[in-house]
């Protein structure tokens, strides 16, 4: 298998999600830092327009989406299992409700205490992206309170979870502790009174030093330029089957022209290119760039929209 590489910077939360993982799996891997904030000349060359963070390289094959990356690490290495005693499909769902409606409530609880302290480009971005056009920030700072009482909640289900365990899905860590883990690391980074809030949920505390412990592997630097190549001189993988075209909703098949783009956040560009591959899970896209050559660009379903071009 190529190296494996990951487009992210330091700061970035789903990123911290995807380097626990790599943790968890013992792996070495090589960093890139891409830019906080668009343009990213050095990536859109590799995903087509994709402009979210973190993004998985191995070769000529991206991998776009925390849920999209991990997948595809537990097929190449699955061993150590991100699934111990058997979670798998528990464990997407978990995602959904961490990477959404959790997700959310983190975001608006960052932007309302911030306020006007945020910096204006970064709030110029990120606001339309997570809130939609025309946000307003006095409305998000008055949900501040309302935040916290959701957060108190939600979080103390994870407190629950760990009362008699010292991960999520018991003895030995998974996929779930990087999935709420994160969320943790993005309150007590981002949030001005984050210790403070995070002190009440005590079983928390002890179980985010472990994970925590764990951290991200072995990561070597890597200039883009030097991955821009490694994808111009790899070939991409095989397409692995695809479901019958019969299963498919939207009546899309291998072959095909199709364009996706996230449901979840607004205004990211959609990313074209012709089906390799599609299933319940996944769908994979050829699309070739003078940089880059030919590549072929992975996404997951949930929480993605493929219309056909």
């Amino acid at each position: 298998m190529s190296e494996i590489i990951l487009h992210h910077y330091p700061p970035s939360p789903v990123s911290e999600k995807v380097r626990v993982v790599l943790g968890l799996k013992g792996l070495d891997w090589r960093s890139v830092t891409i830019p906080r904030l668009p343009p990213k000349p050095d990536l859109m060359p590799l995903t087509g327009g994709y402009r979210l963070t973190p993004v998985m390289q191995i070769g000529a094959d991206i991998y776009c989406d925390s849920q999209c990356i991990n997948r595809e690490l537990e097929r190449r290495i699955p061993e150590p299992t991100l699934f111990p005693g058997g979670a798998e499909g528990m464990a997407w769902g978990v995602g959904r409700w961490t990477d959404g409606a959790l997700f959310d409530l983190v975001v608006t609880l960052v932007f309302a205490d911030a306020g006007d302290d945020l910096p204006e480009d970064f709030k110029a971005d990120r606001g339309p992206l997570y809130f939609g056009p025309g946000f307003d920030m006095k409305a998000i700072g008055e949900k501040l309170t309302e935040t916290l009482v959701q957060l108190r909640s939600q979080i103390g289900w994870m407190d629950e979870r760990l009362a008699d365990r010292d991960f999520m899905l018991g003895a030995a860590p998974g996929l779930p502790d990087a999935l709420c883990y994160y969320l943790i690391w993005f309150i007590r980074g981002r949030y001005s009174k984050g210790p403070e809030f995070l002190e009440q949920f005590k079983h928390l505390l002890a179980w985010e030093k472990r994970v925590e412990a764990i951290s991200h592997g072995t990561p070597k630097d890597m200039e883009a330029a030097e991955a821009l190549a490694i994808a111009k001189a790899a070939t991409p993988d095989a397409a692995s089957p695809s479901d019958p075209t019969s299963l498919e909703p939207t009546g899309l098949g291998p072959g095909d022209m199709a364009a996706v783009v996230p449901t979840d956040v607004s205004g990211c560009p959609a990313v074209t290119g012709r089906i390799t591959q599609i299933t319940s899970q996944t769908i994979a896209l050829a699309r070739s760039d003078d940089r880059v050559g030919d590549v072929v660009v992975h996404f997951p379903r949930a929480g993605y929209r493929v219309t056909g071009v």
